[in-house]
């Protein structure tokens, strides 16, 4: 049995998109999955299975949470050593850039091309900038951004289908799940 990470975009952010944790967790595993945890009520979710094909595995977990919610639920999955490199190369990136006002860690559901991967560099600026690392995207703003703003950067865009997290839930979640 394999662990992987999931995480759920563009839930509990109004009345109709409501999908609280123990939900999640109950429909994970209604889904056929083993040891379903989750982490704070934004969707983060660990899960075992002997499945191996993270397409199917994201495919599955999509028809589970329509089938239970009424509504799609993109959904990115990541095996629990590929979300260990994110949050390695996370700590490097910040680590090397002391003073970030913000870091935030896009997931991304496919690795961006490399036309996208060049039009997210071109836009940093004094703000701040993206670096693409794989399937994850490291924004990382200067003191300065505008406060409240995920994308200041406006690069997000050019990310495809992607749910983002502060840098320390995602380190949170290496260290605890993987």
């Amino acid at each position: 049995m394999a662990t992987y990470l999931a995480f759920l975009r563009a839930i509990n952010l109004g009345k109709t998109r409501v999908f609280p944790k123990d939900d999640i967790r109950r429909v994970v595993e209604e889904a056929g999955f083993t040891d379903a945890a989750t982490h704070i009520n934004t969707g983060n979710v660990r899960l075992t299975t002997s499945m191996r094909s993270r397409a199917r595995i994201e495919e599955r977990l999509e028809q589970a949470f329509a089938a239970d919610r009424g509504f799609e639920v993109p959904t990115i999955v990541f095996s629990a050593a590929e979300f260990t490199r994110i949050a390695e190369t996370g700590r490097r990136l910040s680590a090397e850039r002391p003073g970030l006002a913000r870091h935030y860690v896009y997931l991304l559901k496919e690795e961006p091309s490399p036309a996208a991967v060049a039009g997210i560099a071109a836009t940093a600026s004094e703000r701040g900038e993206m670096v693409v690392s794989g399937r994850a995207a490291h924004a990382l703003l200067q003191p300065g951004y505008v406060e409240g703003r995920v994308d200041p950067l406006r690069a997000a865009r050019l990310l495809g289908v992607a749910t983002n997290r502060t840098l320390t839930v995602v380190t949170t979640l290496a260290d605890r799940w993987c």
